[in-house]
């Protein structure tokens, strides 16, 4: 193999921050007594970096470190996790990405007592991402209700945790359904979220979400919305709602890290609205990029 090559293999090497130092990829192993592993034991976060700056780095680490709390995991502190993350986008040569941070209970022997795992196991990986297609936005996406009911994750929707069978199950439904995304109704009928995002739908003019006693994890872009929607002078709302008012909608939208603002523009192969994206969801995607612009 020739040294040029050797070269340019290692220019593009990976690093992935595995639990006190950066390793290349190849390398990065975590053992099978893990308890992530064994039991899905632990929690993640997904930041996204814009321009070399990571986006609402401090409402991600908040609710990293509540989760952690609710689990009685150990973290490093805030100002550690971010020096790492940007260490991370360094050595990966990144300015436009997302990031996982991934914190399990660490190695210990089989069993439920978590007293064995002497330490929490840290990961932390970037992958370079400049956001999704242009016609994604253009168009707007369509989804189902799947069948499966959204079960939050130790009956707390606030953990951003690694147990995601209940989110798998939903996405394998509407793939085979031949949708982009899947919404979970909860054990009371009412929606909740999808798969990997939070909805949200504009009836007569006013922005609904559904509420957190639904069962949804609270995203930092969901909430980013509900702030701009303030500022723009959107009446907005958090409440319980059924299928049949996303059906009733102008307009319907998904928001997470990655996608920012998706507009859904059909659901159960019925249009949402006229079967495109909407003004106020485009008003409002636009005033989340600008949002990312100041920051």
């Amino acid at each position: 193999m020739s040294a040029v090559i050797l070269r340019a293999r290692a220019y593009f090497k990976m690093w992935i921050y595995l639990q006190d130092k950066f390793v290349a990829k190849e390398d990065a192993k975590v053992s099978v007594f893990d308890y992530g592993f064994l039991y899905g034991d632990g929690i993640f976060e997904t930041f996204r970096a814009y321009s070399g700056k990571i986006f609402r780095l401090s409402d991600h680490l908040d609710r990293l470190a509540a989760a952690a709390s609710r689990l009685a995991l150990s973290l490093p502190p805030a100002a550690v996790i971010e020096n790492l993350l940007y260490e991370t986008l360094q050595r990966n040569r990144l300015d436009d990405a997302l990031l996982r941070l991934t914190v399990s209970r660490g190695e210990g022997l089989p069993g439920l007592d978590p007293d064995p795992c002497p330490a929490p196991t840290l990961v932390i990986s970037a992958r370079a991402f400049g956001g999704c297609p242009a016609s994604y936005y253009l168009h707007g996406i369509s989804s189902v209700i799947v069948q499966i009911p959204r079960q939050a994750a130790a009956a707390d929707p606030s953990l951003k945790s690694i147990s995601f069978l209940n989110n798998i199950l939903g996405k394998l439904e509407a793939k085979k359904r031949g949708a982009f995304e899947g919404l979970f109704l909860n054990s009371e009928g009412y929606l909740s979220e999808g798969t990997v995002s939070n909805l949200f739908m504009i009836q007569e003019g006013k922005l609904k979400t559904p509420s957190a006693v639904s069962g949804i994890l609270k995203g930092i872009t969901r909430g980013v919305v509900l702030e701009l929607a303030d500022r723009m002078k959107i009446e907005a709302e958090e409440g319980l709602y059924r299928a049949e008012d996303l059906f009733a909608a102008e307009e319907g939208f998904l928001t997470n890290t990655g996608w920012e603002l998706m507009p859904v523009v059909m659901v159960n192969e019925k249009k949402i609205g006229s079967g495109r994206p909407g003004p106020i969801t485009q008003q409002l995607h636009q005033a989340f990029r600008e949002a990312v612009r100041e920051r």
